[in-house]
């Protein structure tokens, strides 16, 4: 009844069917693998947002790469801003996707040392993208800043050219020992996006909280993976049988045909 089993079609969907199962089940495992990463990056965010402010120079110093855990960190630093080497940031949005330009202010601590702040989002004005952009002062004198601790920006992490060759005071990427370069200074590893004090006039616009990733969707791929790798065999099952029985059919068919035939003389 089942020997078309051994069809040409049959082995070959059958070894599909094979392939498929394994193949269904692996890619579900790599989606819990992503669920857990990104569930164990949105704990560090949480943490992190959730932490006590501290000073910036307990959690970094010149030449040191930020980690993990001390990205979003709330930090505090006192000194003023040095306005005459403020650069902009090409090509950046805000939260509504308009693009404009972050705005990069060295901010000299009491001792010296300089700290990267992004004070935020500025929109473009229109003109040549060669100028300029008119960016609002920063308070004035000594002052206490607030920000989010970040690492600095590279191409292999953020996929942003480092292009060369661009209008004075504007750059690509946000980085400390690029800065320190510049400036001929020395600067803390890292930067900070500024959360206080605020702006007046709302402006340059603050950057908001950091997103939480969506490992849900990836928990509910996984199940569907596997999902899908149950179907396999079950589908396989229902085709054999809904073959075998059309097949039945069909010779009792021809039986049934050839017993009431009349016989010929």
């Amino acid at each position: 009844m089942y020997r078309f089993l051994m069809s040409r079609q049959w082995v070959i969907l059958t070894l599909i069917a094979l392939l498929l199962i394994p193949t269904m089940i692996r890619l579900g495992i790599w989606q819990m693998h992503r669920y857990d990463e990104r569930t164990a990056r949105n704990q560090l965010v949480t943490d992190a947002l959730a932490a006590e402010p501290v000073p910036v120079e307990k959690l970094t110093a010149p030449g040191h790469t930020v980690t993990s855990t001390e990205r979003y960190r709330t930090v505090t630093a006192k000194g003023r801003f040095d306005t005459e080497d403020e650069v902009v940031v090409r090509r950046r949005t805000n939260s509504d996707d308009e693009v404009g330009y972050h705005v990069l202010t060295p901010f000299v601590l009491d001792d010296g040392k300089v700290l990267l702040v992004n004070r935020g989002w500025i929109p473009s004005d229109g003109r040549s993208q060669t100028a300029f952009p008119k960016v609002p002062a920063p308070p004035s004198g000594e002052v206490t800043v607030e920000g989010r601790l970040m690492p600095d920006e590279t191409t292999a992490a953020s996929g942003i050219k480092n292009l060369q060759g661009l209008p004075d005071r504007q750059i690509m990427l946000v980085n400390s020992e690029q800065q320190a370069r510049r400036l001929d200074a020395t600067v803390l590893g890292g930067y900070i996006s500024q959360t206080a004090p605020e702006p007046k006039g709302d402006t340059p616009e603050l950057l908001g909280d950091p997103g939480k990733e969506d490992a849900a969707l990836n928990y509910a791929y996984a199940v569907q993976w596997w999902l899908f790798s149950a179907a396999v065999p079950v589908g396989w099952v229902v085709l054999a049988r809904r073959e075998a029985r059309e097949r039945a059919q069909k010779a009792a068919e021809r039986s049934g045909t050839t017993e009431s035939e009349p016989a010929t003389v």
